[in-house]
């Protein structure tokens, strides 16, 4: 009789869950829309804009060369930021410098083709696997914006995809998200003294562009917008460095001065206890203490990830 009650139960359980699965995807497909030439999207194109430069007028860097720590020392600024990455045993670096004049590098990291971005409007510098359907595809950049973050686009559908949470959102391949890979924005100095065995992006990208001189200007430190914004907060400065995180559809973000002040810290979110913890080269770790798995955080400006996430909690501690 027990192990007849315990096995109805079971398959209530499997039955209930099957149900929210169901949910969850009829959700989904409810707010896919299709427009009068048949394209799929879940941002009305309306609110999409053009930055400037059309379709690869920012050319991604394709076929990415690295020199050494030593022979990028010559020419990066010890308080330069930089991207960086250790994927499987191997280090990596794009200084800002770089990234600011392409915005994407389709990279190959220990045999696994990884997409590294960066939006300078937004102060965001994340990296995904780039593999649709199985197959390693590139990305390039659409010379448009949602919520003022670079829209990408993958080389196999022409399908749009945002970079802040690598969402698909105009195009074939609309609902789907990649995944997101951890990486770091740091200081050159901190990484340098920590990791002197990395590997450098080269300056030789095939493309002439004035390295070293930043096009964006005071942009980064005042409260001005260059392009319109959904959702807006004005608690914080629209600037303000911020980690944002997702765990079990809860938002939360932290400021980065906030994680530097404290070092290594704990909170809880969605029930779940985390540890946030910030090494000396600059990495900044959150980690899943139920389960012992990283969370994989998102660094953007604050304006960017409110305007996406608008229901975010903050930090407060």
């Amino acid at each position: 009789m027990k192990r007849t009650a315990f096995a109805i139960g079971i398959l209530v359980l499997v039955a209930l869950l099957g149900c929210a699965q169901a949910s969850t995807v009829e959700e989904q497909q409810s707010s896919i829309k299709v427009d009068s030439r048949g394209v799929k999207y879940i941002v009305d194109p309306s609110k999409i804009f053009s930055g400037g430069p059309p379709k690869d007028g920012i050319p991604s860097i394709d076929n990415p060369l690295f020199v050494s720590v030593s022979e990028a020392d010559r020419w990066i600024e010890d308080n330069e930021l930089v991207l960086a990455i250790d994927y499987k045993g191997i280090k990596r670096v794009y200084p800002f410098q770089i990234l600011v004049w392409h915005e994407i590098v389709n990279d190959t990291i220990a045999g696994d083709p990884i997409l590294v971005t960066y939006c300078p409007l937004c102060g965001s510098g994340i990296a995904y696997k780039r593999i649709l359907g199985g197959e390693a595809v590139e990305f390039g950049t659409t010379g448009k914006l949602y919520n003022s973050n670079l829209v990408m686009y993958d080389r196999k559908t022409d399908t749009w995809w945002t970079q802040i949470d690598g969402k698909a959102i105009v195009g074939e391949l609309t609902g789907q998200e990649l995944t997101e890979v951890s990486i770091d924005t740091v200081t050159w100095r901190e990484w340098k003294a920590a990791h002197p065995d990395s590997e450098v992006l080269s300056q030789d990208t095939g493309f002439s562009r004035p390295y070293g001189r930043d096009p964006y200007g005071s942009y980064y430190e005042d409260s001005f917008l260059m392009f319109p914004v959904e959702n807006e907060d004005q608690r914080i400065h629209p600037k303000t460095v911020i980690f944002g995180i997702e765990l079990d559809g809860v938002y939360k973000a932290y400021k980065e001065e906030d994680v530097v002040q404290k070092g290594s810290f704990e909170d809880t979110v969605a029930g779940i206890r985390i540890r946030i913890n910030r090494d000396a080269a600059g990495i900044v770790t959150f980690t899943n203490l139920d389960s012992g798995q990283e969370i994989v955080k998102e660094r953007d400006f604050w304006f960017a990830w409110y305007a996406f996430h608008p229901d975010t909690l903050v930090y407060d501690g």
